[in-house]
């Protein structure tokens, strides 16, 4: 979560004259994401969030929680134990006051907790890893962080519909297709842009394998797919 969405939520939580953000990424022109958005509840969630917390089980690790939508409901509605753990100090003190009881603002990577038995990355989840050569980095802490009989909720977009002659792109050269630079606006300011990665399923796939997962695409939507891996 960048520092400016978390301003954002801590803005809209407390009714302090939000706006929308702005967004773009190196492949995409600007857009308009609504703060409300991060605050919504089970029947605002697309079809792979829905199925996400279908298949969510046991005591969990909600990984970006952002304003705490899925851990409130994994929490309140289906009585789950669920730890909500999110980088931006604002949108953790936002968890936290919304009534989520356990939230953790760290890095994933300087996160040491017991075991789960779900982790959830969602919202383009993969975009954490930031970029191709990170992904078994972070694939090997949730190996750590995963039970021996857990799962891994992830989902991503495979970006090659892009890369059209609608669209006029032309495919990179020297990186993977799917490593973009993600940038957010907010209330005029705008924040460094980030690396964020968007990966198709069977590379994934193969790098999970690497990590001693093995990878199944459980729910699909036009280019979006929601991946469970789980260990071998």
């Amino acid at each position: 979560m960048s520092d400016l969405m978390g301003q954002a939520i801590w803005d809209f939580h407390h009714d302090n004259s939000p706006e929308d953000l702005l967004t773009e990424t190196t492949i995409s022109e600007l857009e308009v994401m609504s703060v409300a958005y991060l605050f919504r509840e089970f029947d605002k969630m697309n079809i792979i969030e829905k199925k996400a917390m279908e298949l969510t089980r046991g005591k969990v690790l909600d990984i970006g929680a952002g304003a705490g939508a899925h851990s409130i409901y994994l929490q309140d509605e289906l009585g789950m134990d669920v730890t909500a753990l999110e980088i931006s100090h604002k949108s953790s003190e936002v968890c936290k006051l919304r009534g989520i009881r356990k939230v953790v603002c760290q890095h994933l990577l300087d996160f040491k907790e017991e075991k789960f038995d779900t982790i959830l990355l969602l919202m383009n989840g993969t975009g954490i890893f930031g970029k191709v050569d990170q992904v078994n980095t972070y694939l090997n802490k949730l190996y750590d962080l995963l039970k021996n009989d857990g799962q891994i909720l992830i989902d991503s977009t495979d970006l090659i519909y892009m890369y059209n002659e609608l669209n006029g792109l032309d495919l990179p050269i020297e990186k993977y297709y799917g490593e973009v630079e993600f940038t957010v606006y907010y209330k005029g300011k705008k924040q460094k842009p980030f690396p964020w990665l968007f990966i198709d399923f069977e590379y994934l796939k193969g790098l999970a394998k690497n990590s001693g997962f093995k990878a199944e695409k459980v729910k699909q939507v036009g280019s979006a797919y929601l991946a469970r891996l789980k260990k071998i």
